[in-house]
């Protein structure tokens, strides 16, 4: 079946966006621009969060995600493409760390990446381990455009074939491709935190969330939701998608989450 047209973000209905309790937000080129968070961006995102709860949702490390959860105006952060969540409690000043593998499963899947790392490092010119590697707990990243390349096309796509015949999932996020040995997404992880955190049945209450993305990694997501937006950014993906926001706004990157963000509070 064809996929309906993607809509300007100003045509979402108010009826819509006068359901929703939840925002769920990639950062990397959604939230950020450049790779850098502009005080323009943090501003809505921080008004955002006084009238919604604001979940982040990104192919990041735990290391970072950890200060995300902390220091963010967020609820919720879900980290490495859903391998954890992480919730910090201010008044108690303790935060909840939810891992979808367990301690020895981390173990064991770390040297089977270190393994398909130094392959990929080996087999594509060009190809680096992402900066924030050390940082990660149950994934393996490959920069293609952070810090390295950008890489062309095609040796994006070897690093994949190579994550995968080595049994690896593999993602591509804006600027990394993120492979890891377990059955997560970001959706899977999500559906496990409104159930535990806000005792929700996502399938249920779908209604009342919006996303926010802009590359193949957030593909469940803009799957499964009604009210899914990306930034125009996600236009150099749209070929590769099986599955497209249903709204996308003019601008790109953080420019275009705060135009999203604006529509949110207006």
């Amino acid at each position: 079946m064809p996929q309906s047209p993607i809509r300007p973000i100003t045509e979402m209905p108010p009826a819509a966006r006068a359901a929703i309790r939840f925002v769920l937000t990639d950062i990397d080129d959604t939230l950020t621009t450049d790779g850098r968070l502009t005080a323009t961006a943090y501003e809505v995102l921080e008004r955002l969060a006084e009238r919604y709860r604001v979940i982040a949702l990104t192919g990041r490390p735990a290391g970072w995600c950890d200060l995300i959860a902390r220091f963010w105006p967020v609820d919720a952060v879900v980290g490495e493409n859903g391998a954890f969540y992480f919730r910090h409690d201010h008044a108690a000043r303790s935060m909840t760390r939810r891992y979808w593998l367990t301690a020895a499963e981390q173990a064991e899947a770390r040297r089977r990446l270190d393994r398909l790392a130094a392959e990929i490092v080996a087999a594509v010119p060009g190809a680096h381990l992402a900066a924030d590697q050390p940082y990660r707990v149950a994934d393996l990243a490959i920069d293609y455009r952070e810090d390295a390349g950008p890489l062309s096309s095609e040796a994006v796509d070897r690093i994949v074939e190579l994550m995968r015949a080595g049994g690896a999932t593999a993602k591509i996020s804006s600027i990394h491709v993120n492979g890891w040995f377990g059955d997560w997404d970001k959706l899977a992880m999500t559906r496990r935190l409104f159930a535990e955190a806000y005792g929700l049945d996502l399938d249920r209450s779908r209604d009342n969330v919006v996303f926010i993305g802009d590359s193949p990694n957030d593909e469940p997501m803009f799957a499964f939701f009604p009210l899914s937006v990306a930034v125009a950014n996600i236009c150099r993906f749209l070929p590769s998608l099986g599955a497209q926001p249903a709204f996308v706004t003019s601008k790109e990157a953080g420019a275009g989450f705060v135009e999203f963000a604006e529509l949110m509070l207006s």
